[in-house]
Parts: structure tokens; C-alpha cells; sequence
């Protein structure tokens, strides 16, 4: 089939009876949600763009399973400028919604899933790849979107899946049947499953033959029987249900988050992916947690609509000539910078594994996740310094637009006298929103946790920093001989 429009997206959604929760109560059409309809928006970007011949590279790639012009967030990367071409749309992307738009999850667990199968069937004789291929051909051929869903809720972080007091805190096998397994668990912080047609399931961590049974990785529709996703709220979240549209700050695009209960669900045979092989969980976790560190450039591209943001808050401040101001902005811009640079340098610098699938430089690729963990929260601190305390303190737009008292609001929030005060406002709440509202969820504290934590890249650090190296160098410039 061809590829889809970002309307024809929308419309496949609909077709989708999930089963999602909402404060308490059942949703029962998720695409007319006023909360959701925002993040949906976001991904129908990601389509739209596709057919824009000025994005068309960056946005679509030849599938190297049938030779089809596809979305190239369903491609599997097959050399380095495939990953850099990814880099450059992240931060596309993230300058044309200023938030998450959800679909990089899914093809870093692509590939990671890709280049792993290849060895597990090389060193067992299983057939996950052909699995595997097949579900990506069917994903490629639909133009879907798939949720990558790796994190457990963990439980107690000391100990290990299987012992746990409950066994469901880790996703598991509970039967093997014939013509598949039945799995039992929860997957947490997953971006943009409302918005997606499968999940894509991984392990967490790297396990022992004991926890043979949460050694699991398969896909399934994300409305199959069982399934049962829970709504994440988010600061300033029910302001997009008040039919204001400065408030919300970002009123088109946003993101979203949610829990995935897996109530017993069943997965057939053709759709597993891993199945027991434990020692092969370490190299899909390093692999696919590799691939989606620098998928964070996406908050570069968002940084750049916040850095401009603050820029035009200056203005309308009348403060933007001041030395301290320029210095400011001339900050927040060599932070943004740096993190493209490492996402960059880890993409250039990638490799092929056996499977002929391309894999970042796994050092950089860490180093560039530990900027991210750190640069956004300067970079929103200076944009809320520039911008100021009507920031978060101004009336609402209803305030505005009041008869009785709007004209108080225009007449003295207005900073330079010949930009209308809504135009001030309108910049102030869309500093708010990615600083402290729902874009901050995507901007602020997805840099900190997304893709693990600040100490599982420092792990790595550790563990690729190659001291023993660095140390006979040193030795031999000293001229030191053990």
C-alpha cells in the first residue's frame, strides 16, 4: 500500500478499538479527545512531511526488505548516512511541533530488535528474524506506527524480575501454548501508544536463566484483547479541555504518555521475537537504549523554537539590546548546539553489525544522552530569566477577551508599544508550556529520563571509556616501562 497522509493516519486510528483510561472513566473515541488531539496532531506531522518534496530525504527511505519508498521511521538503518539523516529529522521535527511527536521509540526498538534476532538465530537456529522481518514488512507495507515499550514499572529495583514479591512487576511469559504465549504485566512511560497501531514489546534489563520468562520481546496490535492503557496527566493537561488557545501555550502539537497493562494477552508464535534466550537481553537493551539516546536531538529542534521564543520575549520586553540578554541567548544556543554535535558525531561515526543493520557509535551516543540529561534545564532556566515572572503569573486569555476587563490586560501588559499585548502573551504561555507545562514533559523531564536515567549513561561511560588504554598512552609519553 501506499504511504499515508497525515489525515489518512487519523483515520486509521479510528478504526483502532482501544481500550484507554482517562481520570477514572472509559475514553471512548480517543481521536476527539481535546487532551489527545494534540499529540495525534504531532504524528500526522511526521506523515505530512513525507510528501513534502523540501523533506521528502529526510522523511522517506527505500525499504531494503522490498525496494518500496517507505516512512522513514520504518526503515532499518543500512549505513551512517541513514543515522545522520535521522539526527537532521529529529531536530526537523522537534523545530515544526516544539514537543514529542512519538515515533522514534519504535524504530530504535526496529533495529535494536533487527540486529539482535539475527544472532540469537545464528547461535540457537531459532527464526526471529524471519518473524520479525515479516511483522516489519506488514508495518512498512501499512504505514503504521509502532510504540516501542521497554520500561517495566521494576517494583523492588534491588532485586532481580523473578524475585519479585509480585511476578508481574516486569512484563512475563505466565503460559506457552502450542500456537503462542500469553503474557502478564505492565509497560510504563510509553510514549504515544494512544496514538500507535502495534507495540513492540522489549526486556528492561539484562537478566539470568532465571528470569527466562520475562526474556520476552514481541509485537501485537496495541487494541488487542487485554490491553488496557491509562492515561498520564500532565501539568496545565486540562487546559487544552477549556477552549482557550493561548493558555495552552502549544495549542496544535503535544505529546502524551501512558501505562500498558497487559492483562493476559495472547501473542501468536509469528509475532515473538525473543522467547527465553536471556543472554541476549543485555545486547537488545544496549543496543536499542544506544539507538535512542541520540533520538534526543529531537530536543534541539525543540530548543530552537524555545531559544526563539526567548528571543522574541526580549523584544517585546524591550531588553534585547542589553549585553547581558545577548550573552544569554549566545549561551542557550552553544548548549543546543552541543548536543546536535555529539548526536551527529555518534551517527558518522556508526557501524554495521552482522545483521548488515547500522549501529551508532555507542560511547558518543551516551555522551550526547548525558548532555541532554543536563542542557535543557539550563536552557529553559535562561528562557524563564529572559521572559520573566508574567510568565506564569499573567490572566487567562478569557481574562482578555473580557468585555469588562480585557482592556485593563491590553493596557498594562503591554511591554513595547507597538506589539500588541496578545502577541506578548501569546510568547509567555508558550515559554510556560515548555518549561513548566505539557511541553515540559517532552522537553524538560523526558531529557532527564528518556532513554534511562543520567546514571545508566554514566554506566556505559564507565564501561566504554577504555582506561586501560588511556593509561599506556600515558605510559608511554612518560616513558614509563612496568
Amino acid at each position: 500500500m501506499a504511504m499515508k497522509t497525515g489525515k489518512e493516519y487519523i483515520d486509521s486510528l479510528r478504526k483502532l478499538n482501544l481500550n484507554v483510561y482517562m481520570f477514572g472513566e472509559k475514553v471512548l473515541v480517543p481521536v476527539d479527545h481535546p487532551i489527545i488531539i494534540p499529540s495525534m496532531n504531532a504524528v500526522a506531522v511526521t506523515y505530512d512531511l513525507a510528501f513534502d518534496p523540501l523533506y521528502e530525504d529526510l522523511m522517506t527511505a527505500t525499504s531494503h526488505l522490498t525496494g518500496e519508498k517507505i516512512n522513514r521511521f520504518n526503515h532499518i538503518f543500512q549505513n551512517t548516512s541513514d543515522l545522520v539523516k535521522k539526527v537532521k529529522r529529529q531536530r526537523l521535527l522537534g523545530q515544526k511541533t516544539a514537543c514529542c511527536f512519538q515515533r522514534c521509540v519504535g524504530q530504535d526498538a526496529f533495529n535494536a530488535v533487527y540486529s539482535t534476532a539475527f544472532e540469537v538465530d545464528a547461535k540457537y537456529g531459532t527464526n526471529y528474524l524471519g518473524n520479525f522481518t515479516k511483522f516489519l514488512r506488514y508495518v512498512q507495507d501499512e504505514d503504521l506506527v509502532t510504540d516501542g515499550a521497554m520500561t517495566d514499572v521494576k517494583g523492588d529495583r534491588g532485586l532481580a524480575p523473578s524475585q519479585q514479591a509480585d511476578p508481574d512487576l516486569y512484563l512475563r511469559v505466565v503460559e506457552r501454548r502450542e500456537d503462542g504465549i500469553v503474557v502478564r504485566g505492565c509497560k510504563a512511560h510509553q510514549t504515544g501508544i494512544v496514538n500507535s497501531h502495534e507495540v513492540l514489546c522489549m526486556p528492561t534489563i539484562s537478566m539470568d536463566p532465571a528470569d527466562k520468562d520475562y526474556a520476552v520481546c514481541f509485537s501485537v496490535p496495541s487494541d488487542s484483547p487485554g490491553i488496557v492503557l491509562i492515561y498520564g496527566r500532565q501539568s496545565c493537561d486540562t487546559r487544552k479541555m477549556e477552549g482557550t488557545e493561548i493558555d495552552v501555550g502549544n495549542s496544535q502539537y503535544g505529546g502524551h504518555e501512558a501505562l500498558i497493562i497487559f492483562d493476559d494477552v495472547f501473542v501468536p508464535n509469528d509475532r515473538i521475537f525473543l522467547n527465553g534466550e536471556t543472554d541476549f537481553v543485555g545486547t537488545l537493551v544496549e543496543r536499542f537504549g544506544g539507538h535512542h539516546r541520540p533520538s534526543y536531538a529531537c530536543k534541539v529542534g525543540v530548543g530552537d523554537v524555545l531559544i526563539g521564543a526567548a528571543a522574541l520575549a526580549a523584544d517585546y520586553n524591550g531588553v534585547a539590546k542589553a549585553s547581558h540578554i545577548k550573552d544569554k541567548l549566545i549561551e542557550m544556543t552553544h548548549l543546543n548546539e552541543t548536543i546536535y554535535s555529539s548526536a551527529l558525531a555518534c551517527s558518522y561515526e556508526g557501524f554495521a553489525t552482522p545483521s548488515g543493520a547500522y549501529l551508532i557509535d555507542l560511547m558518543l551516543a551516551n555522551v550526547c544522552k548525558q548532555n541532554v540529561t543536563r542542557f535543557p534545564y539550563e536552557i529553559g532556566r535562561l528562557a524563564e530569566d529572559i521572559a520573566g515572572g508574567l510568565m506564569v503569573t499573567q490572566p487567562s486569555e478569557k481574562d482578555l477577551r473580557s468585555p469588562e476587563i480585557g482592556h485593563y490586560i491590553d493596557k498594562y501588559l503591554r511591554g513595547v508599544a507597538s506589539v500588541p499585548t496578545e502577541n506578548r502573551m501569546r510568547i509567555f504561555r508558550l515559554i510556560e508550556n515548555l518549561t513548566l507545562g505539557t511541553g515540559a514533559v517532552g522537553y524538560r523531564t523526558e531529557s532527564m529520563h528518556g532513554a534511562g536515567s543520567p546514571q545508566a549513561q554514566r554506566i556505559m561511560i564507565a564501561r566504554l571509556g577504555n582506561y586501560a588504554h588511556k593509561k599506556e598512552l600515558a605510559k608511554a609519553i612518560a616513558k614509563i616501562k612496568d
